[in-house]
């Protein structure tokens, strides 16, 4: 008897088929839907004695869900029986992938087709009936043409507008009465905003402040007073960051704005679509979708029986994705909720998992969605996201979430994200232990990186021994968000480690555009063989900690400054040895406002090399070289030329003679940071 079963699904098929065959042959063919494949999967579990790998292999094609995939324990493999004096016996997945060479789209949209030529706003545009928009019944705030990202109208066509008057603000007292204090109303400038703009409450606001973004529909607009007040509170105090006047926004969705190629509108009352097509598009050869799912897959289970270890399988899932796409889902927000804080945790995933256990998904491509990627939820331990492309995001790449541990990102490109909450990170890990993020490009989101930790202090969590190392990590924040980073933390965290990053072009709305940031409690980190460089403030910035390791490390070409420390306690906040710091502008070190002397006892340096490259003096914190070692700082450093490559072309490689090789500086390189190409070639995958 074999060990394996293949049922193949094609949408050509016909769910009357057994699924044997990959192509309508013989009488027999595929099936037609992946549900039907799931029913004969779960047939094949219940009806044989031996253990099998069961594989439903996907035909080129999409597959428009109409609903969520649920994968439960009946849809898991397992290994066989094994007693507790054996090692465990082979392992036998069941596995979903798409057909070799192929493309399989799981899809949760809805084409749109009907569309005739209009006139809107004196600019040639198309219109569609969308059945279900004007009952009720389907809204959305995304569409792709041509596997495209599609915009609404935004106002102003470039820039944003700023708050001209802040109501309800206040700027003395606790936390939750200042910058939480949420209102319902702003006033706006003359020529913002618009009374007699059609369908306006449809209209939406879009308001981003420090790490937060904010998205609510008008309510009704007072053009006397010039006052527009928004659908919801707007849970945090609408002033641009912590300064007395009004944040930026813009206005998205307005029907009078629709005038350039490739916006788009829909009229809820009417149940009409608007679209200004692109150069070169024409009606009947353009596909437009529009999400209509939440979520596209959703898995619960994978438990074993006791006795099975973890690292028996890390290797060796028992449920697999692999090679599939995921595209078009789009998650409305609650009405109760209008500010997404950091990292947008609140947002759910295109995949999600609950509960959750040795699942494998590899190479495959989430892209087109207006949530997460993938989010890890509620107890979800041992799970391998590898090789995957996760791209065109409403919000973040992977959000692995309080009590999940033992998950591995490894060789994945995570980009283009935000798109409908700016805050989110490209890697989320929150209150989760021992999770690793390997070999990943993560880049072009307008918040963090990778995100670690959820807790603000000194207290127990479980966030410790999380590795992020050998990741490309660049261009973020864009100018749009403030106090992020390439990699942010927080709280205690014994064991982790982040080590051969590569982390450049971070650039912030005003402050907190960082490279490394371990933020509030951040404790017992390990910072080592990173390569940070062309920060809008510093490369390195602690806020406040206990005894982290900064060491051996580059950091280069901050604008306003190259090592910052926001608060200094009582303690040693953290070691900074055998570094290498170059600049060209901005200040050496930067103590925050509630900042005090960089003294021994709260940070100490030792054994560092500093360059400036303009041959500018070079001092600390108002010190000359000679008075800061005088004070008991960086025994054992020099200023000098690190003799690096070629700093114009940040090729920061040193010369075998260069001077801080002498102070102990360990050369390293970074030229395999980022994924690596797949098994048997130069570079291997986890």
């Amino acid at each position: 008897m074999s060990d394996e079963a293949i049922i193949y699904v094609s949408p050509r098929g016909d769910d009357g088929n057994t699924g044997r065959t990959a192509d309508n042959s013989a009488g027999d063919g595929p099936l037609r839907t992946i549900k039907a494949a799931q029913r004969v999967a779960r047939s094949i579990r219940r009806k044989t004695n031996e253990p099998k790998t069961i594989r439903i292999v996907l035909r080129e094609g999409t597959y428009s869900l109409d609903g969520t995939l649920h994968l439960a324990e009946a849809d898991f493999g397992a290994p066989e029986k094994f007693d507790w004096h054996t090692t465990v016996e082979p392992v036998h997945p069941v596995v979903y992938e798409s057909y070799p060479r192929e493309r399989a789209v799981l899809s949760g949209g809805r084409r749109i087709d009907g569309f005739r030529e209009t006139t809107v706003n004196g600019v040639n545009a198309w219109v569609a009936e969308v059945p279900g928009v004007r009952s009720g019944g389907w809204s959305f705030s995304q569409i792709w043409v041509n596997g495209e990202r599609r915009f609404r109208p935004i106002l102003p066509k470039s820039g944003e507008y700023l708050i001209e008057t802040l109501y309800d603000a206040e700027w003395e007292g606790a936390w939750s009465q200042t910058v939480g204090k949420g209102t319902d109303r702003f006033g706006y400038a003359m020529g913002d905003i618009d009374p007699k703009w059609r369908n306006l409450k449809d209209v939406e606001i879009v308001i981003l402040s420090l790490w937060r973004s904010m998205r609510a529909r008008v309510d009704r607009v007072d053009p006397a007073e010039r006052i527009v007040y928004i659908d919801r509170n707007s849970g945090m105090r609408l002033s641009y960051d912590f300064g007395r006047t009004g944040a930026a926004y813009n206005v998205e969705n307005v029907f009078e704005a629709l005038d350039s190629p490739g916006e788009w509108y829909l009229d809820r009352t009417d149940g009409l679509l608007y679209y200004v097509p692109m150069p070169g598009e024409t009606i009947g050869a353009v596909e437009v979708v529009a999400p209509y799912l939440e979520t596209l897959i959703e898995i619960r289970g994978g438990r074993l029986e006791r006795g099975v270890e973890s690292k028996q399988l890390n290797t060796h899932p028992i449920l697999t994705l692999r090679n599939l796409v995921f595209s078009h889902v789009e998650w409305q927000t609650p009405q109760d909720v209008a500010a997404i804080r950091q990292s947008a945790p609140i947002v759910p995933g295109a995949v999600s998992m609950k509960q959750a256990h040795y699942v494998s998904i590899e190479g495959c491509t989430v892209e087109h969605v207006g949530t997460y990627a993938i989010a890890l939820e509620d107890d979800c331990t041992d799970v391998r996201i590898v090789g995957c492309t996760l791209r065109d995001l409403g919000a973040g790449g992977i959000k692995i979430w309080h009590g999940c541990g033992r998950n591995v990102v490894s060789d994945c490109d995570i980009g283009d994200g935000g798109h409908l909450f700016p805050p989110a990170a490209g890697v989320l890990i929150g209150d989760a232990p021992s999770n690793i993020v390997l070999h990943n490009d993560i880049h072009d989101f307008y918040y963090t990186g990778v995100s670690i930790g959820w807790n603000w202090g000194y207290e127990e969590n479980r966030a410790g021994g999380n590795v992020v190392e050998w990741n490309h990590i660049h261009h973020l924040g864009k100018g749009k968000l403030s106090d992020m980073g390439g990699i942010y933390t927080l709280g205690m965290q014994p064991g982790t480690r982040l080590r051969y990053n590569l982390i450049h072009d971070i650039r912030s709305r005003t402050y907190g555009g960082w490279a490394i940031y371990p933020d509030e409690g951040s404790s017992r980190l390990l910072i080592e063989y990173n390569c940070c460089y062309d920060t809008k403030c510093a490369p390195f910035h602690q806020h406040f900690g206990l005894e982290n390791i900064v060491r051996n490390n580059i950091f280069a070409f901050g604008v306003e400054a190259q090592i910052e420390r926001g608060r200094a306690e009582s303690h040693r906040s953290f070691l900074f040895e055998q570094n290498i710091v170059i600049y060209s502008e901005g200040a050496l070190l930067k103590a925050g406002a509630r900042g005090k002397p960089w003294t021994p006892e709260t940070a100490l340096f030792l054994r560092n090399c500093y360059f400036h490259t303009s041959g500018g003096s070079v001092e600390f914190d108002g010190m000359s070289f000679e008075e800061w070692q005088r004070s008991g700082q960086d025994a054992g450093s020099i200023v000098a030329d690190p003799k690096c490559r070629d700093l114009s072309g940040r090729d920061f490689t040193i010369a075998g003679d260069s001077p801080a090789i002498a102070l102990g500086f360990v050369p390293f390189d970074l030229s395999n940071a980022g994924p690596r190409v797949p098994t048997g070639s130069k570079k291997e995958v986890l």
